[in-house]
């Protein structure tokens, strides 16, 4: 049906006895908004009840003529149904008045004029407190994390409210204020399939030492009953034997695959830890997940790099397909790599080292102080604030942060062969590494904050391929670094770079989840919760 038919402005009509004549009286202002459908009417609202509101409060009703907005009873159960169902968004429906909204909804037709403006009063702010927190989170990461650096995020809710409330598409404007990217889709899924799940108490499970195929523990009996709950075991009979058998062996490499786990099938420290999870726990940490890619961009761009650093990997997307993805090491939880924004600007053939701060401070240093053939050892060349090189002997280390400390270039550079560069505060970026059996490591979280990346000159050539496809090949790069010099390589198109972290996701109907290696995750639930 048109939108014009679904309302029309009818006047009212002030009857004025004058004489035995009807006088008949008329005021835009006093036009009341009708549904045509429902017979519905929104009631006038009086300017001294508004003045005390927000401005944006104000600017919703100024658009609807300063009447009720939620007059209309489709739109008014739908925008309760979002609110209690907002803990499917990782919410709590508390935080949004449902219990008083249900009880007002209740008895509707038996409020009085001052109640029911008081009524669509709190409807409005709710919708408008909603409204935010689906679209850029409930906490501002700002306040939270100090290393975090993304934009945040807007949004002008008025025009879409009104037209909302015309068409009666309350519920699809919620849908569209949600993050779209697919990964949150899946994060969504992993609560639906967590709560399948059976509510039980899980005593931890405690593990001497790890536990290997054909071993015999009575914790296995434990052991299996965790591995059965989660659906990675299925028992052929109802006796649990202590025994670490070869089916029990496959639901271990089950459950550890799902777990960011390498899937060896030994049961050692990291398994157990990812065993000791309840389900509860589970749950909070979806909704921190949840909460966490509300704070990420709405638009990641067409080209873009994507790390997840509890994960340990770099996905490269080009218009919304994956066309490479590579392991990682990331900063250690003393040294954490930041969550940022950015894009990629050039990348470095043959890179040399500068040495950072942080390292000078921490590494340098010390080490350098008892043994001055760390310079020669690590190829690190010492200049004054000059530009003069200094030799080691000539170095103090009391003034240690007044020179600069510059690594040649080659392949055991502590930067590798390449890096990619993009503009941050942190000084961090991409690159090859002189330590590649760092990743064939489970736990990766070892660098001082940087990103470093296997098989780093594939993903270069396939970036410098897609915008230049006839200059750039591998027989190109490998030919830049041979000549050992550093060479500067710019980007002209665009690409975004992401350092963003979450824990969890789903695919296939599985769960999946990978350790929270900074522990934010509890940290950021009891802030929620709270």
């Amino acid at each position: 049906m048109p939108l014009k038919n679904y309302f029309l402005y009818v006047s009212v009509f002030i009857v004025l006895s004058c004489n035995k004549n009807n006088t008949l009286a008329t005021s835009e202002d006093d036009a009341l908004l009708k549904d045509q459908e429902t017979e519905e009417i929104a009631r006038p609202i009086p300017e001294t009840l508004l003045e005390h509101k927000s401005d944006s409060i104000r600017l919703y009703y100024h658009l609807f003529r300063n009447k009720e907005i939620w007059y209309n009873s489709i739109n008014r159960k739908a925008l309760l149904s979002e609110i209690e169902n907002c803990g499917k968004d990782g919410l709590f429906s508390k935080d949004y008045e449902f219990a008083k909204l249900s009880e007002l909804e209740k008895k509707h037709s038996e409020l009085n004029d001052d109640e029911s403006i008081a009524y669509d009063f709190l409807l409005t702010e709710m919708f408008e407190k909603l409204a935010h927190h689906l679209h850029g989170g409930k906490l501002n990461p700002k306040k939270i994390y100090d290393d975090w650096d993304l934009n945040p995020k807007k949004i002008a809710l008025s025009k879409r409210l009104e037209k909302a409330i015309m068409e009666k598409q309350v519920s699809q404007l919620f849908d569209s204020l949600k993050p779209q990217h697919y990964v949150y889709s899946t994060i969504k899924k992993s609560l639906v399939l967590l709560n399948a799940f059976p509510d039980t108490d899980f005593k931890k499970i405690q593990l001497a030492k790890k536990i290997e195929l054909n071993d015999t523990i009575d914790v296995m009996i434990n052991i299996k009953k965790r591995l059965a709950y989660w659906n990675d075991y299925k028992p052929k009979d109802s006796i649990i034997t202590a025994v670490y058998d070869s089916i029990t062996y496959l639901a271990v490499k089950k459950f550890q695959n799902r777990h960011g786990l390498i899937p060896d099938g030994v049961i050692g420290n990291g398994t157990i830890k990812a065993l000791n999870y309840s389900k509860n726990e589970r749950r909070e940490q979806i909704f921190a997940n949840l909460e966490r890619w509300k704070w990420f961009p709405d638009d990641f761009g067409s080209d873009y790099l994507i790390a997840n650093l509890p994960e340990y990997k770099i996905y490269y997307i080009v218009n919304k397909d994956t066309i490479s993805v590579h392991n990682i090491v990331v900063g250690k939880p003393s040294r954490k790599t930041p969550v940022l924004t950015s894009k990629l600007s050039n990348f470095v053939f043959n890179p040399t080292w500068t040495v950072p701060p942080t390292i000078i401070k921490e590494d340098l240093t010390p080490s350098a102080s008892k043994n001055r053939e760390y310079f020669e050892r690590n190829r690190i060349t010492i200049f004054n604030k000059s530009g003069e090189v200094i030799a080691p002997s000539d170095w103090n280390p009391e003034k240690a942060k007044t020179f600069r400390y510059v690594q040649t270039s080659g392949y055991n550079n502590s930067l590798g062969l390449v890096k990619f560069n993009f503009p941050n505060r942190h000084l961090v970026y991409l690159h090859d590494t002189n330590h590649r059996d760092y990743f064939s490591r489970e736990t990766r979280a070892l660098s001082s904050g940087c990103v470093r990346i296997e098989k780093p000159l594939d993903l270069a050539e396939m970036i410098l391929k897609k915008e230049d496809a006839k200059k750039w090949n591998r027989t190109e790069i490998d030919s830049i670094l041979s000549k050992k010099n550093s060479r500067i390589v710019n980007l002209n198109s665009t690409v975004n770079v992401f350092f963003l972290y979450w824990t969890n996701w789903s695919k296939s109907n599985q769960l999946y989840f990978c350790n929270d290696m900074y522990d934010y995750d509890k940290k950021l639930f009891e802030l929620l919760r709270n």
